[in-house]
């Protein structure tokens, strides 16, 4: 029996049978192509995704390991710290606010609060010690009981306020080389800024310029560098930065950075205000200072000059009234009388 092949390929049955057939061939094809299939591309990525989990398995298998010899943290383990923990100073000793202090005169890290809690504790037992010791045993100047008890309690006062004394004193001696420079750095800043740098750009960048001038003033402008790229929060290290100053000029810069940050204000027209605002200031002290210099010369001259000068114009007088004899006493009656010739 002859088969009509053209009625055959033409049905619409068979055309339907044969779309089923490629249909499901290629159903079968692309569903077990990846099994068969032999990328190299695959598999060397998978081999590194392997490779990378197993080094940092053993990254993290070494860091528990070594977590008591080593921590990414620095770590005060000195004989300070370990006498300050042992007699528990810092609850003993309490200060709110030394670690703002001591942020400010530019110590960071643990190791300067045990320093300023030891030198507190021991300072005072030294003082006091030493001037007991050489009020009774050395020198006594010829002083009674309450004035030596009196030495000997100035000695521990000394030793007790004397930390507190001398932080204070490097805060102020940081903050005036700061302010001295801060300024001229908001006019680099300014320059950058209108140049097309971005504001952490122009922090580095005055920060490496300006550190022949001040360098704490390069030191705080590299840390508030270093804030701006891995602070959440750029707004915090504009707070931080004004925190470990603080000065008003430098304050109201920040102040001025964080609108500036919150609202979109164009940062150069804000530098240029700053800065007119601190070079002002800074103007104003100097005026200040001296207008308050008369009054701090009074006594120096009064000490010093005074009796220098009573001497130069009185000097020369008595030195002629010495030399025509009328600076001698007269001769008194019985002196007169027993110089007279007897009969």
């Amino acid at each position: 029996m002859d088969i009509d092949w053209v009625a055959f390929l033409v049905d619409p049955v068979t055309l339907a049978s044969a779309l089923a057939c490629v249909a499901t061939f290629a159903t079968v094809v692309t569903l077990a192509a990846p099994a068969f299939s032999n990328d190299k591309l695959t598999s060397r990525l998978k081999a590194v995704a392997n490779r990378r989990e197993e080094l940092r398995r053993k990254n993290r298998a070494a860091l528990e390991g070594e977590a008591a010899k080593k921590s990414l943290r620095v770590q005060d383990t000195s004989t300070m710290k370990k006498f300050v923990d042992r007699l528990d100073l810092q609850k003993m000793l309490e200060d709110p606010g030394v670690m703002k202090k001591l942020i400010q005169a530019g110590l960071r890290g643990p190791r300067p609060v045990s320093i300023f809690y030891f030198c507190r504790f021991a300072l005072p037992i030294i003082f006091g010690l030493g001037a007991f010791i050489y009020i009774w045993f050395i020198n006594d100047h010829g002083l009674q009981m309450q004035m030596k008890i009196g030495a000997v309690v100035v000695g521990f006062a000394v030793g007790f306020y004397g930390p507190n004394i001398y932080l204070e004193n490097l805060i102020t001696k940081r903050k005036t080389s700061i302010m001295r420079a801060f300024p001229d750095s908001l006019d680099m800043m300014l320059i950058c800024v209108e140049s097309g740098m971005s504001i952490e750009q122009a922090f580095a960048r005055v920060g490496e310029e300006i550190g022949s001038a001040s360098p704490e003033l390069a030191e705080e402008l590299v840390l508030t560098t270093a804030e701006l790229s891995y602070l959440q929060d750029r707004r915090q290290a504009y707070y931080n930065l004004a925190e470990r100053n603080n000065h008003p000029g430098v304050k109201g810069v920040a102040m001025a950075l964080v609108q500036a940050e919150k609202y979109g204000t164009p940062l150069g027209a804000a530098l240029r205000v700053m800065a007119k605002e601190n070079r002002e200031m800074r103007i104003t002290e100097a005026e200040k200072k001296a207008a308050a210099l008369p009054a701090k010369l009074t006594v120096p001259m009064i000490v010093f000059f005074l009796p220098v000068l009573f001497l130069v114009i009185l000097g020369p007088a008595f030195i002629k009234i010495d030399a025509m004899g009328l600076g001698k006493p007269p001769p008194t009656a019985q002196t007169s009388q027993s110089a007279e010739p007897a009969n």
